[in-house]
Formats: C-alpha cells, structure tokens, sequence
C-alpha cells in the first residue's frame, strides 16, 4: 500500500500538463486514502499482537487529538499548501488605530506632488509606470523601510493620492476604509461598515483596491457593499448594497471588484445568480445607470480598453468573456472562456485590435483580435491558444513582442506571435508586481520584493528585499520612490532609489 501511494504520487507529481493546484489536492487525497487503508489494515487485519495493534491505533487516535487541539489550519498558499499555526498565535488584526514603527520620518511637502497612484493596478490601470526609472544597485542603494505597521485583514491594495494612502481593512466584525498618511503611516480617518467576510482557504477582509477620482474614494467591500466617500474626510457621499440592489448571491470568493470609474459611471461586478456581471451607478449620487451581462461574474475587475478604435468595457465571467459600450452597457461582442474554474486576471492590451485573456487552473492564454463589421458590430476571433501561460490572480505585461508574468507562480516569457514559451524560471508564488520602464518589480507570495530586467532571452532576476515573512497576495503601488506594500496581518512603505 506505501509502496503503491508512493508510486501514484510520483506520478501526479510528473504531470506537467496539471496546474499546481490540482496535482496538489490529488497528492493529498492519495496520502488520506492510504493512510486510512494503512489503518484499517493494522487494525484488523495485521498479523500483529492484539493488544499492540489497539495500542498503536489508540495512540495514533490520541496523537491526532493533540494535533488538532494545539494546531489549526491558517489558510492555503495559492498552490492549495496548507499553512498551519499554533491554536494560540495572534493575528493581530487592529480593532482600533494601529500601532505604528516609523523608522525615517518623510517631509509631508517632498511628496504632495508626487505622481498619483489613484486605482489598481496604477494611474493608467495596467500595471505599467511611466516616467520615471528605478536604481538596480540595490547593493549600494538597498530600500529603505520608513514605516511599518499592523493593519486589518484584506487582500486590497493602496491607492496613493498626494499624502494619502488608502486601502481596505477587516478590523472585528467592521468592514474599513482607512486613509493612512502616506509619509508618516498615521492614520487620518477611517470609515467603517457592519460586514464581515472570511473563509479558512479565500480568507478574511475586503479583496478590491480603492479607487480615487478627484474628491472622492470609490470602494467596494468583499460583501458587496460600494461607497462613495469623501477624499479629504472619509464622510459617506453615497452608497449601495449590490447585493441587495441585484438579489444576487454572495460569490464564493467574495466579491472582488476594484471600482471602475468612467463617463461619469462607477461600474463593478455584481453577485451571482442574477443573469448580470456588470452594474452601473452615477457617480454624482450612486442612482443606477445599467446593468449588462448573461452570466455570473467572476473575479477580474473590470477593464476600459479601446479596441477596433472603439472605448470597450471588458468583463472577465463565468465561462465567458464580453465586451460592453462604456456608455450604455450594450454588449458588443463575447467569445466562450475556461473549464468553469475562477478568472482573476486583467486583460492585457496587445496592440489596437488584439487583446490577451489568461487564468490558471489549467485553463492557459488565449490572444484575441477584435475586428469591426461594415454593419458596425463586433466580433472576437482566437489568434492562438497556449497552456504556457496561466495567470492565477498576478497581472501579465506586453513588452516588444513578448508577454511576461507568472505562469501558475512561476516567472514566464510566451512570444506573442504564437504562444510558444521562451523561458520559465524562478517560482515566485502567485506574488504581484509593477512595471517600472525596463524594470519589473515582483512582491512574491512569500514577501520578498524582487527586481527584475526581463528580456526575451532571461528573466535576469537583479536584486531581492525581504519585507515579509508570511504570505503576501496584495497588489503593490508606486508613488515616485515610495513603495507601498501589504499583506493580510501589516503594511510597509519603502524608498526606492530613482536613477536620473
């Protein structure tokens, strides 16, 4: 029996064609099936003395009691490893205002105009940065942590706006919008709903990034709920519960929408089970505008493309993926998508009328081109598909031809022209990163913070910087030198060295 659960192990383990996540989940369900077997066998069946095969059983039975009185499952990594901790470690979520380790006071001043990181995934939401350029000699100039501290439980990012950050916290039984100062991490107001989300594998706290446009802070809470608040204050300008607003269902993972804003809309993703993906709200009083969509809405946020020389709305659902009119909501085009498995991937822009969907689970890349009928309509057709690139929740980036990010956790590079793969190498977990001109800056699951120099030829990993030491999902954000990262237990900023 050892021998056999060892061999079909070995075997799952060489399937290369299986993501991560499932050859993960089949190991551990040999591993029960045979030691259960193993039991039964020494139980009742071996050829062993009475008493000594009740006493081996009695004393594993005991064993397991022990473990599971002083260990508890924490969560999972994103490759389905279970993370176990003591019963009684702390996870220090704040219910109050944090406490707070500024190692290197900031001049509020030197930073008031910095360039605004005011949304996921960045100013032009697609995980690039312009103008400006990082030093690679971290041996010389190494980053510099000016604040840590404790924060709420979530997977949200930063938006950075002048010397605010803001992000999303679960402190207690209370859903929170926090504004942090940026140079100082003080925290300057805070706004809270009665909303809780958590689960033993997704985990626990809001998952979208808060949205800035002018005044006003746009979030949408992992329970649904979408506030408008006020920038300078944190005060309630206007909010919906989706849920309610749809008669939808709670998403299994949550809801996971960052804001969307556009044309005087702010759209996200709705619940399940409602025959809509998309809804719209004004952003002048949070009044409905539309909804679009047919089928259940996955996990991605919502994207605003111009593709065929068109402004197209780019919804990433369940088994499909649909194009919208920004204004009206009016669909435009849709192509079939996945295994039925979650899509948490943005879309990445390839060029005027090609665009590339990805997501795990086995699922892989599909480049599509975007072409406009003399009748004025849309229509989507498949340039190729690959399995050699598969974005669980980390976004791709297009560079010269080729398309880089991280292929189920590890770092990859597909040509664009055919799918075929380049190279791959280096499992950084599923982390998340920034580009940032020739660099690439990738916080990995583990929290270590890395520069890298992709070329089609290396991934030409530079430097690493260890932030963390416990698992790190969260979107990154760049503000001028200022890095701001996070995971589910604390938050840090650090200064990054800006060549000329």
């Amino acid at each position: 029996m050892v021998l056999l659960a060892v061999m079909v192990i070995i075997w799952v383990r060489f399937q290369d064609d299986w993501p991560f996540q499932k050859r993960n989940l089949t190991s551990y369900v040999i591993m029960i099936v045979a030691s259960i077997g193993l039991l039964v066998w020494w139980t009742f069946l071996s050829r062993a003395n009475g008493r000594l095969r009740l006493s081996v059983t009695f004393g594993l039975v005991v064993l397991g009691m022990i473990c599971v009185a002083l260990f508890r499952l924490k969560g999972m990594t994103g490759d389905l490893f279970p993370i176990i901790e003591f019963r009684w470690a702390g996870h220090g979520t704040p219910s109050t205002l944090p406490s707070q380790v500024v190692t290197t006071l900031i001049p509020t001043r030197q930073f008031s105009n910095a360039p605004a990181f005011p949304q996921f995934l960045g100013p032009n939401r697609n995980g690039v940065i312009l103008g400006q350029r990082l030093d690679t000699n971290w041996v010389t100039n190494p980053p510099k942590i000016f604040w840590r501290q404790k924060v709420g439980a979530a997977w949200s990012g930063f938006a950075i706006v002048g010397n605010l950050a803001l992000t999303q916290e679960q402190r207690g039984a209370e859903e929170c919008v926090v504004a942090y100062e940026l140079a100082t991490g003080r925290q300057l107001w805070l706004h809270s709903d009665q909303a809780h989300y958590n689960t033993t594998i997704a985990g626990e706290g809001p998952r979208a990034t808060p949205t800035v446009v002018s005044n006003r802070v746009y979030t949408f809470g992992a329970t649904g709920i979408l506030n408008c608040l006020d920038l300078a204050t944190g005060n309630v300008l206007w909010s919906r519960d989706l849920l309610k607003h749809s008669g939808g269902e709670l998403p299994q993972w949550g809801c996971a929408s960052s804001p969307l804003v556009a044309n005087d809309l702010v759209i996200v993703h709705g619940g399940e089970g409602t025959s809509r993906s998309l809804y719209a709200f004004r952003v002048a009083d949070g009044t409905p505008a539309w909804s679009a969509g047919q089928v259940s809405p996955s996990y991605a946020s919502p994207s605003l493309l111009t593709l065929a020389d068109k402004p197209q709305l780019l919804a990433f659902n369940h088994r499909l993926i649909t194009a919208h009119d920004p204004v009206s909501g009016a669909l435009l085009w849709q192509q079939p998508w996945g295994n039925g498995n979650v899509v948490c991937a943005s879309p990445v822009l390839v060029s005027g009328n090609r665009v590339l969907f990805s997501s795990g689970y086995g699922v892989g890349a599909e480049l599509l081109e975007i072409t406009r009928a003399t009748n004025g309509g849309f229509s989507a057709q498949r340039i190729w598909k690959s399995l050699r690139m598969k974005a669980k929740f980390s976004h791709l980036f297009e560079r010269d031809g080729f398309l880089y990010g991280l292929d189920d956790g590890i770092f990859a590079c597909v040509d664009l022209r055919d799918g075929s793969q380049r190279w791959k190498e280096g499992r950084y977990g599923h982390g998340q990163g920034l580009v940032v001109a020739e660099s690439y800056l990738l916080m990995t699951e583990s929290g270590e913070l890395v520069l890298l120099q992709p070329t089609s030829a290396s991934p030409n990993e530079t430097a690493r910087f260890t932030v963390f030491s416990a698992k790190t999902w969260n979107p990154i954000a760049l503000s001028s030198e200022l890095l701001l990262v996070r995971n589910d237990t604390e938050a840090a900023c650090l200064r990054l060295k800006l060549s000329p």
